[in-house]
């Protein structure tokens, strides 16, 4: 068993910005990474981009970088490709490495497991050719491999990304069909003020614009009625604007519409999570470090809310100032001083947001699918079936597992579990927080036998009790 004063899920902004902030305060640290290498996705394999790849993923490679060279500092052990799949005590982390358990123990454990691309089920989306925008960047990123001839469909800042991100690599996507429509951006100009705080950001998104105009990409925006058609693969995506039907021939279809907090790790051990409607999604309980109510457990980065790179890496600092604070390294006022420059830099980051959010609706037809659209992707259940169990009484997406298996399949729910409250909570004409969530159990992720086998004899309990919640 290894054992540190911080153990740190997660190797992105957050999690690489408190792991560097503990040791500066004296600190050791574990950190724990399912990647090979550090960076989360925003800056994944950051640190082996070679020039030509850091021309097409743009300026933010830097930052990414600096961050990934910071934590190579002797009281932070670094584990990558460590699987984490359960967590007792609080702050006791089960993991699994190359087929081998371990055991990582802490005196504070921080949960910055960032986001997940929102599901976005439409009809056709499960055919092979159709993927979400992240998946492209990964390829990007990973091995620089370029899709072609694909279209962009959804909302959001990541799809300008991406097809600039295209366009530079001499591959532009042959349309976006964008689903936010003039009524949203209007309505969102009640955020101006605050937007323009953010006004770097703004810039930047502009010149992600003027990169996509100058290559000739063509727009669509205020679309509906998205589809994918193909027999056994993706051959064109169709959807009306302004009561127009158009069909676009295609290989490849990316599909987004936001980024939501992966809460799976933090749900797991019982943190308490409530619904936040200006993202549609849930969130989890934490107060202004980023402490849960679960003793001794910290949240920071987009697993606590989304704010972006920048913000989740000012989040992950000031919970790594306050966990110094309670092991005796910093003062209160050590602590406060070296907090306040970046809680001030936080509220400039996240006074963007309100109008991001506001302009960049999810798409709706995604968030209550048409009955025959299929919403568990693992166990094939459609969004007609989830309805009929509400008919039949049901009221959560837990109860709902005994109809038809969703959320029970290898992503455990990660990608269907909103849409899952979200219908449910339509049908039954009640609110989501009402409706709740999946109860997520250990195993978070996949382990097998061999690996359970290989665990050291530390009095691990692997099926430790586990506090029961709502049956919904």
């Amino acid at each position: 068993m290894i054992e540190a004063d911080l153990v740190v899920i997660g190797a992105g902004p957050a999690g690489m910005s408190a792991a560097r902030q503990a040791v500066e305060a004296g600190l050791s640290v574990v950190l724990l990474d399912e990647q090979k290498r550090a960076g989360g996705q925003i800056y994944r394999n950051v640190a082996h981009v070679s020039p030509a790849r850091a021309d097409i993923l743009g300026p933010d490679v830097t930052r990414g970088g600096q961050l990934v060279a910071a934590i190579q500092h002797p009281r932070i052990t670094h584990i990558a490709g460590a699987s984490v799949w359960q967590i007792e005590g609080g702050t006791r982390v089960a993991y699994c490495v190359n087929g081998v358990a371990a055991v990582a123990s802490g005196k504070r454990l921080l949960i910055a497991t960032g986001a997940i691309e929102r599901p976005m089920p439409v009809p056709g989306w499960t055919l092979p050719g159709v993927m979400n925008a992240g998946a492209a960047q990964i390829l990007v990123k990973q091995s620089g491999m370029v899709l072609e001839n694909a279209v962009l469909a959804g909302c959001g800042p990541l799809l300008y990304l991406v097809a600039a991100q295209m366009c530079r690599a001499g591959s532009p996507p042959l349309a976006l069909v964008e689903t936010q429509s003039t009524a949203d951006l209007l309505s969102a100009l009640r955020h101006w003020p605050g937007a323009l705080r953010g006004w770097r950001h703004l810039v930047k998104g502009l010149g992600l614009l003027a990169e996509i105009r100058k290559a000739g990409v063509k727009r669509y925006s205020g679309a509906s009625a998205i589809a994918v058609d193909g027999a056994d693969h993706a051959e064109a995506i169709r959807f009306t604007v302004r009561g127009r039907q158009h069909c676009l021939s295609c290989e490849t279809v990316l599909l987004h519409h936001g980024v939501v907090p992966n809460t799976q790790t933090a749900r797991s051990i019982g943190v308490p999570h409530e619904w936040q409607a200006r993202q549609r999604a849930f969130v989890p309980t934490r107060d202004e470090w980023g402490r849960s109510p679960q003793n001794g457990v910290f949240i920071a980065g987009d697993g606590a809310g989304i704010g972006g790179a920048l913000a989740a890496e000012l989040a992950g600092a000031i919970s790594a100032l306050q966990i110094a604070g309670d092991l005796d390294a910093l003062t209160p006022a050590q602590r406060d001083a070296a907090a306040r420059p970046l809680r001030r830099a936080l509220r400039g980051e996240l006074a963007l947001r309100p109008f991001l959010d506001r302009a960049y609706p999810p798409y709706q037809g995604a968030l209550s699918p048409a009955d025959e659209t299929v919403v568990c992707r693992c166990e094939e259940v459609t969004a007609g079936e989830i309805r009929k169990f509400a008919k039949l009484g049901c009221l959560g997406p837990n109860q709902a597992k005994a109809f038809g298996r969703q959320g029970m399949g290898p992503c455990q729910g990660r990608y269907c579990g909103l849409t899952v409250t979200e219908l449910l909570a339509a049908e039954n004409g009640q609110s989501p927080d009402v409706t709740g969530y999946y109860r997520i159990r250990p195993p978070i992720k996949p382990v097998t036998l061999g690996e359970l086998a290989s665990m050291p004899a530390t009095g691990w309990q692997p099926n430790g009790k586990q506090e029961n919640d709502r049956e919904n």
